[in-house]
């Protein structure tokens, strides 16, 4: 081993003397330009995050922008379903061609890969994580302002290998109303912090379900308690989004960019607004 000289700009052995933290980004698809990478995230299951993803994508594609995702929730894709993709994708010589919904959104997910969008996948954490690294770095996106990440929900090896490997700007965190939920979410909170990726915002999901006939909006779940995470972490709330059983039928018939996103359309607004003056 050759004598340490104290530089560690210009040497790749790690040890105990390396005072420069080193860079785990894995490099894009080389002839895909991406403008953002927005996380998606959850600290539990169950509370709609996939659901948000698609739509805060589908807001911004009508902001007029360029938009992807990358579903890296390997074990439970379901963002093809809501825009009523199927089939397998293509190969070119650039890499993986994505599936695009009717609107133009561009969508990779594990489940354009099988041959049956109901086969488990059983793999451990290594395998998965290297499933999301080979989509974003295999995956030929061409030009993209914003990429979406749908992540599997809690703190484990996806959301890790995301943070450190994807260039993410920064992440928008999912909730609902319930106490147990707002706890979590704190967790999810903490990780970023942690990996010193910046939060954009909270989105809370059904925050309430509003009567068809007599218009009165009732907390399903209780009251908010999404005012109060926010300012004790000093993040904005995006959104707060009630109970809608039409975008349910038109997620389960594939038809997600017929609705009109318009709890989201100010969500993604504020979205590019932020991040327009970054990278």
């Amino acid at each position: 081993m050759a004598e340490c000289t104290h530089d560690c700009s210009t040497c790749g052995a790690n040890c105990a003397e390396r005072t420069a933290p080193q860079d785990l980004h894995e490099a894009a698809n080389p002839f895909s330009k991406i403008g953002h990478v927005i996380g998606v995230v959850s600290g539990k299951g169950g509370v709609g995050k996939s659901m948000v993803t698609s739509t805060l994508a589908v807001a911004m594609s009508r902001l007029g922008k360029k938009v992807g995702i990358l579903d890296a929730d390997i074990t439970g894709p379901s963002i093809p379903k809501g825009f009523g993709l199927s089939g397998r994708i293509m190969a070119a010589e650039e890499g993986m061609l994505p599936a695009k919904t009717r609107g133009g959104i561009e969508v990779i997910s594990l489940n354009l890969l099988t041959d049956n969008e109901t086969d488990p996948v059983v793999w451990r954490g290594p395998v998965i994580a290297g499933a999301v690294k080979q989509f974003w770095n295999e995956t030929y996106w061409g030009d993209v302002d914003y990429l979406f990440v749908d992540m599997p929900p809690g703190t484990g090896d996806v959301p890790l290998t995301v943070f450190q490997s994807l260039p993410v700007d920064g992440i928008v965190v999912v909730t609902s109303p319930q106490d147990l939920v707002s706890m979590i979410v704190t967790k999810a909170l903490k990780m970023a912090e942690l990996m010193q990726i910046p939060v954009l915002g909270l989105i809370e999901n059904f925050s309430y379900f509003q009567c068809p006939d007599c218009g009165k909006r009732h907390h399903i779940f209780g009251q908010s308690k999404i005012a109060e995470v926010a300012a004790a972490h000093h993040v904005p709330v995006l959104a707060q989004l009630p109970m809608d059983p039409s975008l349910a039928a038109d997620c389960d018939a594939g038809r997600l960019e017929e609705h009109q996103p318009n709890d989201l359309m100010d969500a993604a607004a504020y979205l590019d607004g932020q991040l327009s003056s970054v990278r």
